[in-house]
């Protein structure tokens, strides 16, 4: 009687390898979640870079014109549609990673605290407790 050879996988296999593709998993969706925190911090300081250097170049456009007076909040605009080429989205609930604005209080809502920015002798300040 002839013997056929089978090949495959063996129960114990099967259960190793998902045991080692879950610690994996484990491992990798926290370290996942982090980045994405970084990105929207990285995004927030990018924006804030973006428009000290607008407000720097609006401020040299109005010297050039004889115009002294400072920028205001109402310049700027409420997503900072008014200096930028495209305007930031804008954010009403607590932690939607956009934008706020009250008077010339503009404030970024990331997930992991707020990036409060003041406009003030031309310049946009900026203080977080973000890393």
């Amino acid at each position: 009687m002839k013997r056929r050879n089978r090949e495959a996988f063996t129960m114990i296999e099967l259960v190793f390898v998902i045991v080692i593709i879950g610690i994996l998993a484990a491992i990798a969706i926290p370290k996942l979640a982090a980045t994405r925190d970084d990105a929207l911090i990285t995004k927030a300081r990018t924006t804030v870079a973006s428009v000290r250097s607008a407000l720097s170049t609006m401020r040299q456009k109005r010297i050039l014109r004889g115009n002294f007076t400072a920028i205001s909040a109402t310049d700027v605009g409420t997503n900072f549609d008014n200096v930028l080429e495209y305007s930031v989205k804008s954010c009403s609930s607590s932690r939607c990673g956009g934008w706020s604005t009250n008077n010339s209080t503009f404030t970024f809502h990331g997930p992991s605290g707020d990036i409060d920015c003041t406009l003030s002798a031309n310049k946009l300040n900026c203080e977080s407790d973000l890393d």
